[in-house]
């Protein structure tokens, strides 16, 4: 099928599959005559699910990032929606799922090409269930199409336990019948393998076992296990860590050869762009010093913990913040890592040596570096860096906290396969073992903690972080800092623009104006339409009555 074919395909199919879970067309409406007989319908059909799902976002919902304006779920002032796209747009993905699932299997081919592209849809299904339940909680569990006046379009919410096993049990089918990364053909680089199955059935596991646990609720062990074994396969398959780190998220990690992409939103290869490098340059992304306080110094200690208390031991490198001397002391004698987060004061940035300021692009002060791609820049609106949804690292990273949640040990041949992998990448010299915590003071659980916040920084997973950690309530109401000021170094910024700490540090957002209510906040409410449609059948989350 050629690509002019696909594009027509593409635009007279995204309309119909464009209705939420209450708002259906009637299947007599679908154009579906001399369809769904062969691969490559199936395959066509299988592509609407990687343009639907998620691509290239902002997310300033927790502590680590921040935009041109305070975000209301970040300052706990949001209010309860009409419709929202958070709810919308996965059971988007799962009526497209859905009616692969029943129409593909008119196809006239072989059990297994079948399944391979059932395998695709499931996947996606499971994929957006895992977006509901970690906003929503319990979600309407709709494992087929539904037509106007079917009695289930007015269902109410599903148990998110129940929900999760068949998150479970999609995964485990996808997983059987997709290819290996290995056997994928090059043709059809950036479809799914098994590998993808596992590693998103790794990744719902910790999230309901560490979810489960740090809620006092039982049967956290079944989850962390499906965790470790589903990692444990991905870790198999032959996937290695991309050689540089700043360039797997720019168009050097393009391509099949990067096998640390596991899940990745296509754009070089489809109508669909974003503009990811000029929302980083005009502050739209911006990075923290609350973000910046959770990278170990070259020692490999740190200074801060996760929820910004000082750590009980505190690297001799570390300057106080009222003692920092220049924009760039917090930035020095860092993890590597940090020099590919953001930009120093005069390093090249964008158009231009950078310049702390806040009066044009970050309200930080700080200019974000990862995921800027020079070429996608020069581009207005056409960017084409692809998404890295899941990748290898990430599995690393649920395996250690899996292993180490289920019995709060980990032992120093786990943490060389996962953490200190992650830091051989980036040639940081100090690695993690169980002497050099206890000699030091450290707290494991916080330092794996510390170890994926900064591998995965503005990569969308802070703010799901800290709900399932439970720690949200010690964060989010505290202030959002970032550079210190420093008048020689802040050239054209009026002083008295700026709003700063007792130390000189820059206040984006003051304690005064966030809050975090652990009774209610911790689940998103449902959009009132929602409710309104399915006869107060679906219930409102707690708090948000």
């Amino acid at each position: 099928m050629n690509k002019h074919k696909i594009l027509i395909y593409i635009i007279s199919v995204s309309f119909l599959f464009s209705c939420t879970k209450l708002d259906l067309l009637p299947e007599t409406n679908m154009p579906d005559a001399g369809y769904w007989k062969t691969e490559s319908d199936l395959q066509i059909a299988a592509n609407r699910l990687y343009q639907q799902m998620a691509g290239h976002t902002i997310d300033n919902r927790a502590d680590d990032n921040t935009g041109q304006n305070i975000n209301a779920i970040s300052t706990g002032n949001r209010g309860i929606p009409a419709t929202s796209g958070d709810w919308n747009d996965p059971y988007q993905l799962i009526f497209t799922a859905n009616n692969i699932l029943e129409k593909g299997g008119a196809a006239t081919v072989s059990a297994a090409v079948k399944n391979r592209y059932f395998a695709e849809a499931r996947f996606f299904r499971a994929y957006a269930y895992s977006m509901l339940i970690e906003k929503y909680g319990d979600v309407p569990l709709v494992l087929r199409t539904l037509a106007i006046g079917d009695p289930d379009l007015k269902m109410g919410r599903t148990a998110r336990a129940t929900v999760a096993k068949a998150i479970y049990d999609d995964l485990d089918f996808a997983a059987t019948w997709l290819p290996t990364r290995a056997a994928l053909p090059a043709a059809q680089y950036g479809r799914i393998t098994k590998s993808a199955a596992w590693a998103l059935k790794a990744r719902v596991g910790l999230m309901e076992g560490t979810t489960a646990k740090f809620s006092n609720l039982t049967g956290w062990q079944d989850h962390l296990n499906i965790a470790v074994a589903a990692a444990t396969s991905v870790m198999g398959q032959g996937h290695t860590l991309f050689n540089n780190y700043l360039g797997e998220f720019t168009h050097l990690g393009d391509g099949m050869s990067n096998t640390e992409n596991l899940l990745m939103k296509q754009y070089a290869l489809t109508i669909l762009t974003h503009n990811t490098s000029r929302d980083l340059e005009n502050g739209r992304i911006a990075p923290t010093r609350n973000l910046i306080r959770q990278y170990l110094y070259s020692d490999g200690l740190p200074a801060w913990n996760s929820d910004q208390t000082p750590t009980t031991t505190r690297s001799p490198l570390f300057v106080a913040e009222a003692s920092e001397t220049s924009y760039n002391t917090i930035l020095d004698n860092r993890d590597p890592r940090l020099t590919t987060l953001l930009y120093r004061s005069g390093e090249q940035s964008y158009q231009r040596p950078w310049v702390p300021q806040t009066a044009l692009g970050s309200r930080t002060a700080y200019a974000g570096k990862k995921g800027f791609d020079a070429a996608d820049w020069a581009t207005n609106n056409n960017a084409t860096v692809q998404k890295n949804l899941i990748r290898y690292a990430e599995v690393l990273l649920i395996y250690a906290e899996a292993k180490y949640e289920l019995t709060e040990t980990i032992s120093d041949a786990d943490l060389n396969l996962t953490i200190n992998a992650l830091r051989t990448r980036v040639a940081f010299g100090p690695k993690l073992t169980n002497a050099f915590a206890t000699a030091n003071g450290l707290n494991m659980r916080e330092e794996i903690r510390r170890e994926r916040t900064v591998e995965l920084a503005l990569e969308g997973f802070r703010y799901g972080d800290l709900l399932r950690w439970r720690t949200a309530e010690s964060v989010m109401a505290k202030p959002i800092l970032g550079g210190k000021y420093v008048a020689s170094e802040w050239v054209g910024t009026n002083a008295a623009a700026v709003v700063l700490n007792a130390d000189g540090v820059l206040v984006v957002e003051d304690a005064t104006k966030r809050k975090w209510n652990p009774a209610r906040d911790y689940l998103y409410p449902v959009p009132l339409n929602e409710i309104t449609l399915s006869d107060n059948n679906i219930k409102q989350n707690t708090g948000w009555q």
